[in-house]
């Protein structure tokens, strides 16, 4: 690889680390849980806060409450697919809604509720994600590669798929409205598919 390469592929790096450190912090939540209240009760207050809505409901077509969609992209990982609608009735928080969906996400060790390093398990710790450069082993320990990352991504009832410009914990989306998880590598699936 020659050096004008090499420093074109950090400096691409360096400019995704960037926007996924900015929507980290886009993604911190308002209000943190009191020193003395565990951090269950904070979930189940967070939970207990959002509309109320009933079991969620597998989904192809049209959806009166917010449609969920997980899509792990390249990687095939058909545990972390998914597609369903979940009934809410006013604007909702994402996480809130994701956890009505019955999609587990976790942060990385450093940025905990932040951002999104797997989905209902995938990638696994030991799952090698091919890539161009080689392959590569997601640890969730920092910020994940810029090169293999979920991203999420809203859309309204009638409109386009649009890049979040908030985290799970303060986006919130609307009945009508659509939000999908979509795992990228080297820049590909570069957004939904419909």
């Amino acid at each position: 690889m020659t050096l004008t390469k090499m420093r074109t592929a950090a400096a691409s790096s360096l400019a995704a680390a960037g926007l996924l450190f900015s929507l980290a912090a886009c993604s911190a939540p308002a209000t943190q849980p009191a020193a003395s209240e565990p951090a269950s009760t904070a979930a189940a207050t967070s939970t207990a806060a959002a509309s109320s809505s009933a079991a969620p409901s597998t989904s192809d077509g049209p959806c009166d409450g917010v449609k969920v969609i997980v899509d792990s992209g390249a990687l095939k990982e058909a545990a972390a697919d998914t597609s369903v609608c979940v009934d809410v009735d006013e604007p909702t928080v994402a996480a809130d809604v994701l956890k009505e969906a019955n999609i587990k996400t976790e942060g990385t060790e450093q940025y905990p509720t932040e951002l999104v390093c797997r989905v209902n398990g995938v990638p696994a710790a030991d799952l090698d994600i091919t890539h161009k450069a080689g392959t590569y082993r997601e640890e969730c320990k920092g910020m994940p590669a810029a090169f293999a990352y979920w991203s999420l991504w809203t859309k309204p009832a009638a409109g386009d798929w649009a890049y979040a410009q908030e985290g799970l914990a303060t986006l919130k989306v609307s009945p009508g409205e659509s939000l999908e998880l979509l795992f990228t590598v080297d820049g590909e699936p570069a957004a939904p598919a419909a």
